[in-house]
């Protein structure tokens, strides 16, 4: 078994609450049940991967789409920096963050990021997503300094939390990119890459009509790593 923790932070699918963005074309009833689908297919792949750990860190209460295994703490106070950072203090050892925004997430994606997160010499791993943010990040020890303060859900996210970790004097590793999934096109794009996942087939399930157009993908922008 891994020495790694593996924490997702999500906010429990809720209509008017989770997913607002891909409204419209969406329904907000809909948007909640692509939002599910996204957080059983990450919960999944969680659950596939060999931890020390494994916890959600959830805003809200959970469902019936949370799998056995995982111990289940409340979000904390604040914004999403002091957030992300009282998970990591809750996970109590090396951990690996990811949100509940790319149910294209496999087993090997997590496990290499594992591997990265483990090889000597290297105290943390961020993964890009194409907007700006990051999808994944890791330490090897919990410090609140690494997110005190960082701007999310900003398209410099991820450069500054870069900037951060450097400050900090922290050795750091690239995961690879993942799109994550902000708006209707956003969404679009990551059911194509994941056609078998969940969450492709609750955004099938969503039907455009003449009052309720389905947008044309458009290239990913302004990232954010969050929860909404």
């Amino acid at each position: 078994m891994t020495p790694v923790a593996l924490i997702v932070i999500a906010k429990a699918p809720v209509p008017g609450r989770s997913k607002t963005r891909l409204c419209p074309p969406l329904t907000l009833p809909e948007a909640a049940r692509v939002a599910e689908a996204a957080l059983a297919d990450t919960l999944a792949v969680v659950s596939a991967v060999p931890a020390a750990r494994r916890i959600l860190a959830l805003d809200g209460a959970p469902g019936r789409w949370l799998p056995p295994g995982f111990d289940v703490v409340p979000q904390s106070e604040g914004g999403l920096d002091a957030r992300i950072a009282a998970a990591f203090d809750h996970a109590a050892a090396p951990a690996l963050l990811v949100g509940m925004d790319t149910p294209q997430l496999t087993p090997e994606l997590l496990e290499r990021a594992i591997t990265a997160l483990t090889d000597p010499g290297i105290d943390a791993v961020i993964g890009e997503a194409p907007d700006g943010g990051y999808w994944a990040v890791g330490l090897r020890a919990a410090d609140a300094r690494v997110f005190d303060g960082i701007p999310m859900s900003t398209a410099r996210t991820g450069h500054a939390q870069r900037e951060r970790f450097g400050a900090l004097g922290l050795r750091w590793r690239e995961l690879g990119a993942l799109r994550d999934v902000d708006t209707f096109a956003d969404a679009l794009g990551v059911a194509a890459q994941a056609p078998t996942s969940r969450f492709a087939a609750a955004l099938a399930t969503t039907r455009p009509t003449p009052s309720k157009p389905w947008p044309m993908p458009m290239p990913p922008r302004g990232s954010r790593f969050q929860t909404a």
